[in-house]
């Protein structure tokens, strides 16, 4: 058990990564995974990730951009800014090329459960147990702020981890972990299970109301709660865009620049955290907004 999934990845990282080790991760990706590696001296490895992956990273792609001081691999299904997943066959192949390196595949398991569409059920740990597992109470029970998460390590890597742990954190709270034992009454799976159902609504109906506007979704999310768009349509640059609808349209979305150095200026992420209604009320002073400049 950790202080959130970012404790878990520090953890992961920490008995991984020696300075000038590479870590591959995706771009666009969440940004702080890039930071905690460089806060231990590693070098984060981006490999860009489009349409054509779903923006994830495969074994295809990895094996590109694998260079001799690449230590591991992280992925995230489903991902944050895209919502999308990486299906079982594409995590087996990367624990498989993560051995053939003589490296390590982490997986970030946060949005597990958030998903759609009759997207499968499954976990990075069916790949085999050299791969380490992060997850969170956050997303799917939805307890962010309560900083608790988890990390699943190989056998050989534990004591080492608990080493670790001791010296950066000492233990996660032990009222968020009581708190969490509620997570899996039937109750609660019902309430969390309402809410996916929930977000599922906002997802179908946002996508087609910013396909209206002149946003384009290469790619549908399957996961999560984010929608990551192609402004390119709309305007030359997302962060310019961004701030326009904030301050004139009072919307409050995320840029691509937050997220990497891939295209950013074309991309934007949209949370769909709010209901339907308030999502509707976004895209017509957004539409407005777009009427006007043109």
């Amino acid at each position: 058990m950790t202080a959130g999934s970012s404790a878990a990845l520090l953890l992961a990282f920490g008995v991984l990564l020696d300075p000038g080790d590479e870590v591959l991760q995706s771009d666009p990706g969440y940004p702080c995974n890039r930071h905690f590696a460089r806060t231990l001296g590693a070098v984060p490895r981006l490999a860009n990730v489009g349409p054509a992956s779903r923006y994830q990273m495969t074994a295809e792609v990895a094996r590109r951009h694998w260079s001799e001081r690449t230590r591991a691999a992280l992925v995230a299904t489903p991902a944050n800014p895209t919502g999308t997943m990486l299906a079982r066959e594409e995590i087996r192949d990367l624990a498989k090329l993560a051995r053939e390196k003589g490296g390590t595949l982490i997986v970030d398991e946060i949005y597990h459960g958030l998903v759609y569409d009759g997207a499968a059920p499954y976990t990075a740990l069916e790949a085999g147990d050299d791969v380490f597992v992060i997850n969170s109470f956050s997303k799917y029970w939805q307890m962010t702020g309560w900083r608790l998460g988890w990390l699943v390590a190989p056998p050989r890597y534990v004591r080492e981890v608990e080493k670790l742990a001791q010296n950066l954190f000492i233990s996660p709270s032990a009222v968020a972990q009581h708190a969490a034992l509620a997570c899996f009454e039937d109750a609660t799976l019902d309430i969390v299970e309402a809410r996916r159902r929930e977000l599922d609504e906002r997802r179908r109906f946002l996508i087609p109301a910013l396909e209206s506007l002149g946003f384009r979704v290469p790619v549908v999310p399957q996961g999560a709660f984010y929608v990551y768009a192609d402004t390119s349509a709309v305007a030359p640059d997302s962060f310019a865009l961004a701030r326009s609808i904030l301050t004139e349209a009072h919307v409050a979305l995320t840029p691509g620049r937050d997220f990497g150095r891939n295209e950013p200026e074309r991309h934007i992420r949209i949370a769909y955290t709010q209901t339907v209604a308030r999502l509707g009320e976004a895209v017509t002073r957004i539409g407005k907004l777009l009427e006007r400049k043109r």
